[in-house]
């Protein structure tokens, strides 16, 4: 049943990165021309280029946080991510502690604790 859950969710989280392509290039696309409108600013000495740098790199920064679908995109592809790190885990097997007044079961048990 856990295989069934993860395989159903990795193909809605593909599904979904699949739709949001061309928005999650847009976002990578504006979040490189905001680094290239930043480093164009810092270089800069003149005023009136710094804020025209500054212009523009406001006007990239409000298509990249439009961008709320290119988010949705990402979160997807870390879903698969997920998916795909969890397909092969082995379960770890139940381990039941028994309690008895055994002293030679006891002294077993703290000579493994003392050793650690």
């Amino acid at each position: 049943m856990k295989k069934f859950l993860l395989f159903i969710g990795g193909l809605v989280a593909l599904i979904i990165l699949l739709a949001n392509i061309g928005p999650m290039v847009l976002l990578a696309l504006s979040v490189w021309l905001l680094y290239v409108c930043f480093k164009k600013f810092v270089k800069t000495d003149s005023t009136l280029a710094k804020v025209g740098w500054a212009l523009v790199g406001l006007l990239v920064l409000s298509i990249t946080f439009s961008n709320l679908y290119a988010v949705m995109g990402v979160a997807a592809a870390y879903v698969l991510y997920l998916v795909y790190k969890n397909w092969n885990k082995e379960e770890s097997p139940v381990v039941h502690v028994v309690e008895d007044d055994d002293p030679f079961t006891n002294f077993e048990r703290q000579w493994a604790e003392l050793n650690k």
